[in-house]
Parts: structure tokens; sequence; C-alpha cells
């Protein structure tokens, strides 16, 4: 089947950024499509049939979770009434969480396709937990679902940790990049800096990023960067002067220009507000 003959759906509002809803009963047949600049996490508690990715073919044998990443491929040929969830994660709720270990998760458990849940009782409880915020829809709804959801993906992990090899938790050089970045005390910016840091070459960085998540290592580095902008204005007392020193920019004005370039209005608009949000 060529490219151009796939066919890409948004289960989506465009002003939605994540959304979770009941697998739907009815379901038996899908053709074969991909999702429009989303992660998918699929799970079946109850259902019988296969589920396709891309080139290969899993039994659902439930309780069991899938992982589907927008490049891929996939469809559904059940044979048993299914049950369960379908949650979606559109890269803007990843760019505006502040929580690097839930990226951290993310990025863990999107080079997994299939896993079995041997104890879902937790599991089944925070796929309902996150239905029901998300279906309340508040001024808070965010940052609960956001907790919620890195519980979720830390309990899978624990839970499938024994059947995933070490290797396949990490992807590789991107993984590396990742954790080098969350656990550096200075930051550079600078895309050079951190290759040699992991002894290779800023060409090589760049494949691996795009590989793991169709990104270059430029824009997962300005991801960081404008995150830790974040941080600091609303958590900080400190000028923009000195959040563009310590982000290793120049001056102020290429910081400026850089935070706005990225996330659409200055940091000291930002700022102030945040600083309106939490006095209402």
């Amino acid at each position: 089947m060529n490219a151009s003959s796939i066919d890409i759906k948004d289960k989506t509002q465009p002003a939605e950024s994540f959304k979770i809803s009941l697998f739907r009963k009815e379901v038996r047949k899908t053709t074969p499509h991909k999702h429009n600049n989303y992660f998918e996490i699929i799970y079946l508690s109850g259902g019988s049939g296969f589920h396709f990715i891309d080139s290969r073919k899993f039994e659902v044998t439930p309780p069991v979770i899938f992982f589907v990443r927008q490049e891929q491929t996939h469809h559904f040929d059940l044979s048993g009434e299914p049950d369960g969830f379908v949650a979606i994660i559109k890269k803007d709720f990843i760019q505006n969480s502040l929580d690097n270990e839930l990226k951290t998760l993310l990025t863990k458990l999107s080079s997994q396709h299939c896993l079995s849940i041997g104890d879902n009782q937790t599991i089944d409880l925070l796929f309902q937990l996150l239905a029901k915020e998300y279906a309340v829809n508040s001024e808070q709804s965010f940052h609960i679902i956001e907790g919620l959801l890195k519980a979720l993906l830390a309990k899978v992990l624990e839970i499938a940790k024994p059947m995933i090899r070490s290797s396949e938790l990490r992807s590789d050089l991107y993984q590396s990049f990742l954790e080098l970045l969350q656990a550096g005390s200075v930051v550079k910016n600078s895309v050079q800096f951190y290759a040699e840091q992991l002894n290779t070459t800023p060409q090589n960085l760049n494949a691996a990023c795009r590989r793991a998540v169709d990104q270059a290592s430029a824009e997962v580095l300005a991801e960081f960067i404008t995150g830790e902008a974040k941080r600091l204005l609303l958590y900080t007392n400190n000028t923009v002067s000195q959040i563009a020193g310590t982000l290793d920019f120049i001056d102020a004005s290429h910081f400026i220009k850089y935070f706005k370039r990225i996330i659409g209005q200055t940091p000291q608009a930002f700022r102030r507000q945040v600083e309106m949000k939490n006095e209402k």
C-alpha cells in the first residue's frame, strides 16, 4: 500500500491536546490508518482478535496495552466484543508539560508496541480517573491529567518491566540525549556541545532524534530550553536577563526573540499571564 493511500485520522477537536474515551464496543474491523500528530495508548480489558501495527501482528489477549506512534500504521481485526479505553496525547500536551519525568516515561514506553498487564486493577482505576477528569474539563484539569498520566505510565512500566529488555527501555542515542539534558546542572544552547558529550556527531544525534520522535535535535533542545525557561519564569523571581544567562543566551534580547518564536509570546507576557491566572 502506498503511503498516499493510507488514511490519516484525527479523533480529537483542534483545541484538544489530550483525549480519553471508552473503546467503542461496536468496533471489530478497521482499515489501516495513521494518526494526525498524536500518540495513542489503547488499553483493552476485554475482547479477542488481532491488532496490526505496521508489519507486526499482535493477538489481543486482555488485559493488554498497545502504543501507537503517529508515524505508524495500524488496524484492528477483532472477533470478541472489546472493552477498555483509548487515550490520545498530542505534541502540544507534552510541550505544555513542565514535568520532565513524564516526558521520560513517554519516551521509554513509546518504543514499545504491546505490553501484557498481569495485575490490571490499578491500571483500570487510573484510566477511569483520567476519563472522569477529562469529562470535568476544569481550569485545573491539565495538571490533574498530567499527574494521573504520569502515575499510569509509571505503573505500566513497573508491571511490564520484566517483559521489556533493558535495551528496549532506552531509545539509544535519543534517550541518552534526554537523560543528559535532564541531568545537567548547566544548560547549553548548542547541539554541538551535547553531541560531544555523547561522543557522537551533531549529524548522528540529529538522525537519532528524527528516528525516535520525528524532530530535529535542535527542536528537542529547544523544547527542553523553553521548558526550563517556563519553570524559571514561574517559580523564581529571576529577571529575564538572569534567565537568559542561565540558559546560555548571549543577552536578553536573543532569549526574548527565541522564546517568542517558539512559545508565541515574550517571557514577560508569559509570566504576567500566569500571575494573572493565579490571582483569580
